[in-house]
């Protein structure tokens, strides 16, 4: 789904590719290209979007976690090659960033690190979690921090599959996902 030209936008896709702007300062980008074909969606989405990504309680190196770790399951070569940069810049190590490329769980992470892993790696396997995970996850993120980091994993896999829907290609210069063997 290209970027649809400014003479061919309804009323409504115009009115909403306007608020984007207004909100974001840049153009319709990535996710929301597509998104604009549903224009009050694409606000809605980019609202719940800008408290997660810029407001959450997990602050953005957790979050850019959560991100890239949901960008692989979902081979979304996009959304890799956006956040990925941004993780290692938040302060993510990149032996993790390395890990989660490949697809396996990092070696070496920080307490909150690996309950978040555990957390994303449990919703994505049994779209819940299990008492123990749960338990850990709220004693050391507490239950609002829990709350967001289970609605990443959900924003961002709304994301990946409006990208891979749309097919949406990557961030120039940047490589595609190898898509990982399950």
């Amino acid at each position: 789904m290209p970027p649809i030209p400014a003479d061919k936008m309804t009323d409504a896709q115009v009115k909403a590719a306007q608020e984007f702007k207004a909100a974001r300062g840049t153009d319709v980008f990535g996710p929301f290209v597509p998104l604009l074909r549903s224009p009050d969606l694409m606000n809605r989405v980019r609202a719940l979007g800008d408290y997660l990504r810029f407001k959450s309680v997990l602050g953005q190196k957790l979050s850019e976690f959560m991100i890239i770790m949901t960008a692989r399951q979902f081979n979304s070569s996009y959304e890799w090659s956006v956040h990925q940069p941004l993780a290692l810049k938040a302060g993510l190590s990149p032996d993790i960033v390395k890990a989660i490329a490949e697809g396996r769980r990092p070696e070496r992470m920080a307490e909150d690190e690996a309950v978040l892993y555990d957390v994303w790696d449990e919703l994505r396997r049994n779209m819940t979690l299990t008492d123990a995970t749960y338990a850990r996850a709220v004693g050391k993120l507490g239950e609002h921090g829990l709350i967001d980091a289970v609605n990443l994993v959900g924003f961002y896999t709304m994301q990946g599959l409006t990208l891979n829907t749309a097919r949406t290609p990557v961030v120039a210069g940047t490589p595609v996902l190898t898509p990982l063997i399950p």
